[in-house]
């Protein structure tokens, strides 16, 4: 599985970069802010939701510490779909943050 440190997220958004962030925390989690861009699917709703993906693009995945976002990253690599989990999750990420 592919990873990458919040470190390397940050440079990523320093460089501009165009990222597609999926945050599988539970809603309640997600209240206290997320990273910018990122789209919100729990991790309960994964299956039902792969439709709403492009299998053209790369996805990193998040969570709270990084392991949810692990065993998402398994399911959606077993669907073809290119993702990298951030390690440490949103625990370890200290970037600007957005609030739905």
């Amino acid at each position: 599985m592919k990873t990458m440190t919040t470190d390397d997220l940050l440079n990523l958004f320093d460089a501009n970069e165009d990222l597609n962030v999926i945050d599988v925390r539970e809603d309640f989690e997600v209240e206290h802010g997320m990273i910018p861009g990122a789209i919100h699917i729990p991790l309960g709703s994964i299956p039902e939701r792969t439709e709403e993906l492009d299998p053209a693009k790369s996805y990193i995945v998040v969570c709270k510490a990084g392991v949810r976002s692990a065993n998402a990253c398994e399911y959606l690599a077993a669907q073809g779909f290119d993702v990298t989990n951030l390690e440490g999750g949103m625990m370890s990420y200290d970037g600007e943050l957005e609030f739905k």
